[in-house]
């Protein structure tokens, strides 16, 4: 069932668009695909994009990554809520850090794994879509910091900042 709405593939090589159209094609609603960057920003101010798979290179014989940071940073500019997942063959772990700090929801190599890149994509998606309460990030935290000191109270309370009779107070919520 395709429930993921639009993707926006950008990769220069026709044989990687065709690959990940068919890979794709029962996750995503629409798979557009462009072969060039410079269309990227007319096209997502057209369509309405769930999530956009970049790749890193696109002057040939060039593979620093330079040209998928400079789109990566364009598009976190002008749609900073649409998550960027890049996509290359010569992938070094410095490349995936400086694409994750700079906005980069995932990092993805070439040649891919058809499930695991499904799997990651969907992932950023419904990530994405995840809306926890605060009520529910602090009753998770509390199970968490009470799970690490083993039930103990005062240690909990200690290590969450509160006094032990405020952390008994909020577990009675729980």
């Amino acid at each position: 069932m395709n429930t993921y709405g639009t993707i926006l593939i950008v990769d220069d090589n026709p044989s990687i668009l065709t690959a990940l159209r068919y890979c794709l094609d029962a996750t995503f609603e629409r798979i557009l695909t462009l072969d060039r960057p410079d269309d990227i920003l007319k096209t997502m101010a057209q369509e309405d994009i769930s999530l956009v798979l970049l790749d890193m290179n696109f002057t040939l014989g060039v593979n620093s990554g330079q040209e998928g940071l400079f789109w990566l940073r364009t598009i976190r500019k002008q749609h900073p809520q649409t998550p960027v997942v890049l996509l290359t063959a010569y992938a070094d772990v410095a490349l995936a850090v400086r694409g994750l700090k700079s906005g980069a929801a995932d990092f993805i190599t070439k040649p891919w794994d058809n499930d695991e890149l499904i799997r990651k994509l969907k992932d950023v998606l419904d990530m994405q879509n995840e809306i926890v309460t605060l009520d529910e990030v602090e009753k998770d935290h509390i199970r968490r910091t009470l799970d690490h000191c083993h039930g103990n109270l005062s240690q909990a309370a200690e290590l969450l900042g509160i006094t032990r009779q405020t952390l008994y107070n909020k577990m009675k919520r729980l």
